[in-house]
Formats: structure tokens, C-alpha cells, sequence
């Protein structure tokens, strides 16, 4: 007999992440057989999407035996992801960390200042972004 599936401590809010932008997700887990976690719509495309727990150790997100062959048997797209920021990269949706930081390196380069290096980049005028 099968035991029942295992669901990683972090796919909730990584499913929570990808429906927030509009992705459809039907979760697989519970199929087993090496089968990946996760099975996320978005645009038009199809995702194969593998859930580990960033917050194991690297020796205990290892993928099993089972995952390692289906992944190697499968002949379309699967990742592995750690968190909802690496969920959303597949699916090619910039994280909102991604977004805010490339907004602030534009802003900052047009008003003369250094983006990088430091949380806290005073601008002309004074004032301190973040």
C-alpha cells in the first residue's frame, strides 16, 4: 500500500504566488511515481514544476531515485524550484524583488546615482531609496 504523498512545507505559498499572476496550477504530488509536484498554465504554455523546501538542508531536497527517472524520461519542460520567486521565473514572471530592484537600478542611473552596494542610495534631491 501507498502511503500518502508528501507535500513540501513551502508549495502553498508557492502555489499561492503563481495563481496571484494569473497562472492556473493543479498539484500532482499525490500521483507519485517520480511525478513532479505541480502542473502550472500560464500564457499558453505548460510547466513541469518540482517543489523542494529551500529551508532543508541541500541533502534533504535532493531529488528521490523515482523523480531523478522521470525527470530524466520526461521529453518536455520540468524545473525544480525552492521558492515562489524560482516559480515564477519559469513561468517567466519577474519576482516583485526582480521588478523593484531593475526599477530602482533605472531610477537611480538617471539621477546620477550607484545602485549597487548598498540598501540605502541617496538621491540628489535628498532623498533615500530603497
Amino acid at each position: 500500500m501507498r502511503r500518502a504523498a508528501k507535500v513540501d512545507r513551502n508549495q502553498a505559498e508557492i502555489v499561492a504566488a503563481l495563481r496571484a499572476v494569473g497562472a492556473s496550477v493543479q498539484p500532482l504530488h499525490a500521483v507519485g511515481q517520480g511525478c513532479p509536484d505541480l502542473l502550472v498554465g500560464f500564457r499558453g504554455q505548460c510547466f513541469a514544476v518540482e517543489v523542494k523546501d529551500g529551508a532543508l538542508a541541500p541533502s534533504d531536497r535532493k531529488l528521490t531515485p523515482a523523480q531523478t527517472n522521470w525527470h530524466l524520461d520526461w521529453r518536455g519542460q520540468v524545473a525544480v524550484v525552492l521558492t515562489a520567486e524560482d516559480a515564477l521565473r519559469v513561468i517567466g514572471v519577474e519576482s516583485y524583488r526582480d521588478l523593484h530592484q531593475r526599477i530602482v537600478g533605472k531610477e537611480a542611473s538617471r539621477q546620477g546615482c550607484n545602485p549597487s552596494g548598498s540598501d540605502h542610495n541617496p538621491t540628489p534631491h535628498g532623498k533615500v531609496m530603497l
